[in-house]
């Protein structure tokens, strides 16, 4: 009932700059948090920023290791969530995953978690 369609992957070197986005798309109600996570080779998946709008909750939280670096924003018109990666380094490379935790409205409100289907980005040294 949800789709999020990833873009904006790619490969770059070391101190370049890419942005992702993400939009969701279906029977949404709501959008309580949208964000991104990220998953090296041999690595678990790990929270990169994630922006949280859920009613009087909202904020915006980021990896130690991209503050600074990277800035997560949302456009709620296009229910998309964009992240702005400058001064990239080796270490980013990984593939993104979008991540949504979205209310859906069928024949009644069911709330569930849901992922993209992932964009690699690569950066070279």
């Amino acid at each position: 009932q949800v789709q999020l369609d990833e873009s904006g992957g790619g490969l770059v070197q070391t101190g370049g700059s890419l942005r992702l986005s993400c939009a969701a798309s279906g029977s949404i109600f709501t959008i309580h948090a949208m964000g991104w996570y990220r998953q090296a080779p041999g690595q678990q998946r790990e929270l990169v920023a994630q922006i949280i709008s859920d009613g009087t909750i909202s904020g915006i939280n980021y990896a130690d290791a991209v503050k600074g670096r990277f800035t997560i924003s949302r456009e709620n018109a296009k229910d998309t969530v964009y992240l702005q990666m400058n001064s990239l380094k080796p270490e980013d490379t990984a593939v993104y995953y979008c991540n949504a935790d979205i209310t859906i409205i069928t024949n009644t409100f069911i709330r569930d978690d849901y992922w993209g289907q992932g964009t690699q980005v690569t950066v070279s040294s």
